[in-house]
């Protein structure tokens, strides 16, 4: 039992450690080509660039907020987010524990930044037409696909218990 334990905390460990390190990789890169020419404005092609914002709220830039005591309380929310869902992997038996890991490793991804630089750092710009969708970094993209498999695992669970 301790040896089954100890081979699923490793592997738990390390799918949250491989995301946060691309997103902290993907981020050390941006803040390279920042310091070496002054600005990250790169076009990639039509559809997507790479423009660097600081991001001081939550998920996409809501809840931004000059105030340093909405700031913080919003970082200790966090915080206890992240806990719920490690609590969350603990408790779950099936794949739902692989979605939340993508989610946690996204998560501790961007509250590093927002501890370490006191805003999250954003650069991937998509846009379509002229219309432009929220500026992103790699954990928000763990983050959004782990909620959008959890979603997809509810609807299917939820469909096989009406069945039975």
């Amino acid at each position: 039992m301790n040896k089954l334990f100890f081979k699923k905390t490793f592997i738990y460990f390390g799918i949250v450690l491989i995301i946060f390190l691309l997103d902290r990789f993907s981020k050390l890169y941006i803040l390279s080509i920042l310091e070496n020419s002054g600005n990250v404005d790169i076009y990639i092609n039509s559809y997507i660039n790479f423009i660097l914002v600081w991001n001081s709220g939550i998920g996409f830039g809501l809840l931004s907020f000059d105030d340093s005591v909405i700031y913080n309380a919003i970082t200790i929310l966090i915080i206890l987010i992240n806990l719920i869902i490690v609590y969350l992997v603990i408790k779950s038996k099936d794949i739902q524990s692989y979605f939340f890991l993508i989610i946690l490793g996204g998560s501790l991804g961007n509250l590093f930044d927002r501890i370490y630089y006191s805003a999250v750092l954003d650069f991937i710009d998509i846009s379509f037409k002229g219309y432009h969708w929220f500026i992103f970094n790699v954990a928000d993209i763990f983050i959004s696909v782990g909620i959008i498999c959890l979603i997809f695992a509810e609807l299917l669970n939820y469909k096989k218990r009406n069945e039975i």
